[in-house]
């Protein structure tokens, strides 16, 4: 399909260990050109720009100050989401970020007013949920494919990132744990899948006060853990449907689904959210086995940045884009309350909510995301 609408110049702000799995798949998405790159560490900046044959190497106000920027796409560490951002929506660019949306609430709700105030688009990560294997099962079960929704779980164990990820302090921080990390993956498919959630409760804990990195450069250096690194949640849908969800970094070796929705008429079994694709299978009332549930998608494996795409598609044709900011406040919301839960022993209301974002077409290619 040739694209017939005028390319999104997108600058990308942070050049760390998310950045290539972007720079790799964005010359999938015609509507969104990488026009520009910034990062604290100038040479690191040039280093992609080179690499991936990005015109402009940018420090941060070099690249706020450029009209010809429309998107930002924020792949700075979380604590720093906020202040970037703003910069960003304040200079006139509509924003991206990598998850979590912010650190707290305050700055997620001060961050989408400021954008709507300025007639600017805010869109956060994860854009996994839009990969054909989770594409496909919201539109089972938005068929009736199972029936009704009862119940849902979902999983992300594991022993932490300290192992492999070449500067992994700030997972133990604040803005960091599993459910600040992870849980927005899994969160976020829950939630597209069977709508806003309503009440919470929780529970959490420090397993391991301290962690010893293992990886290089910093192999040997002691880490002390400031937030919950194991953490359940309970989840009241507003549909009805009641969910549990636990993240940990205290985990050393697991056999649980990542994610299943359990249905009046039959049960579905859901991909890991953390990619694009994978295979669900389903199980209907009467059925002996688990049957394999075949899409058509071309958004699988290595599609990061393919939210940032659909964003371009909105600013140019001026229809939602799926996967908003509105929905990431809900997340954002869902994680501190799963947390104050656990402090408060109370459950806690849930305020906000979203539209939910339509379904992609089976079958939708790379220059088709205005559909």
């Amino acid at each position: 399909m040739t694209l017939k609408l005028k390319p999104v110049n997108v600058g990308i702000i942070g050049c760390g260990n998310i950045s290539d799995a972007y720079f790799g798949t964005f010359p999938r998405y015609p509507i969104a050109k990488m026009a520009a790159v910034a990062d604290m560490i100038p040479e690191r900046a040039q280093a992609k720009a080179e690499k991936y044959g990005i015109e402009k190497a940018y420090s941060v106000a070099e690249m706020l100050a450029d009209p010809e920027i429309e998107i930002v796409l924020n792949l700075t560490i979380p604590n720093a989401h906020y202040d970037v951002s703003m910069q960003a929506v304040r200079a006139g660019k509509n924003v991206y970020n990598e998850k979590p949306l912010c650190i707290t609430r305050a700055e997620g709700a001060e961050l989408i007013a400021e954008a709507k105030k300025r007639n600017l688009l805010v869109g956060c990560a994860p854009d996994t949920v839009l990969g054909g294997g989770h594409q496909i099962c919201r539109s089972l079960i938005n068929s009736g494919a199972i029936g009704s929704p009862v119940g849902v779980v979902a999983n992300m164990l594991c022993h932490g990132h300290e192992s492999w990820h070449p500067a992994p302090e700030f997972y133990y921080k604040v803005g960091g744990g599993p459910m600040f990390d992870m849980g927005p993956y899994y969160l976020t498919a829950l939630v597209t899948m069977l709508g806003p959630v309503k009440k919470v409760a929780g529970l959490t804990r420090i397993t391991f006060p301290e962690r010893t990195i293992t990886s290089e450069p910093l192999n040997g250096t002691k880490v002390k853990v400031d937030v919950p690194t194991h953490v359940t949640g309970l989840l009241l849908f507003e549909s009805g449907a009641i969910g549990n969800i636990t993240t940990s970094f205290d985990v050393w070796a697991a056999n649980m689904p990542c994610i299943e929705v359990f249905g009046t008429e039959g049960s579905l079994s859901v991909p890991d959210p953390n990619g694009f694709g994978g295979v669900p299978k389903i199980k209907k009332a009467g059925d002996a086995e688990w049957s394999e549930v075949e899409w058509n998608s071309k958004f699988s494996e290595g599609s990061r940045g393919l939210g940032v795409a659909d964003m371009a598609y909105s600013i140019r044709t001026g229809r939602p884009h799926r996967a908003s900011g509105a929905i990431a406040d809900h997340v954002l919301e869902i994680m501190h309350a799963i947390h104050t839960a656990s402090t408060t022993a109370s459950y806690v209301d849930i305020t906000s909510t979203f539209d939910a974002p339509k379904v992609f077409p089976e079958g939708l290619e790379a220059g088709m995301l205005d559909e």
